[in-house]
């Protein structure tokens, strides 16, 4: 699925077996209620939520469960999600949709909104991160 190029979300989830539908109908479900005003589309052939074109939130399916990374995640005081990769990203990983719990979710959401990297510019900073306001 990850040479895969997909046109909407909806291309993207059709193309997931039932299980990993569910949990990306869930997610899906609760980002666009707790984030009306951000942009959704594929980017980097994943499901990706945007406020003012830097990446907040997005998910992607994994050899064994559907990936939830919050690109400022490290930073958020919500507990219950782990650190991933070299920047500020943090993730939560589901194998059931029984899994997706809305109310952490919805304070992950939240707090996706007020507390942001500046992903945008990271190539034009060469590499380095900084704090919006």
């Amino acid at each position: 699925m990850a040479s895969t190029r997909f046109a909407s979300i909806a291309d993207f989830h059709a193309a997931l077996d039932a299980e990993s539908r569910d949990i990306c109908d869930a997610l899906r479900g609760v980002i666009d209620t707790s984030l009306p005003d951000a942009q959704s589309r594929i980017w980097h052939a994943h499901p990706v939520w945007f406020i003012a074109e830097n990446p907040i939130v997005g998910y992607s399916r994994l050899k064994s469960c559907v990936r939830l990374l919050f690109w400022s995640g490290q930073s958020f005081a919500t507990p219950g999600l782990a650190p991933e990769g070299t920047f500020k990203a943090a993730e939560k990983r589901y194998i059931t949709a029984a899994q997706v719990e809305k109310a952490p979710l919805r304070l992950w959401l939240a707090e996706a909104r007020d507390v942001q990297w500046d992903y945008r510019n990271l190539v034009r900073r060469k590499g380095r991160l900084e704090r919006l306001s």
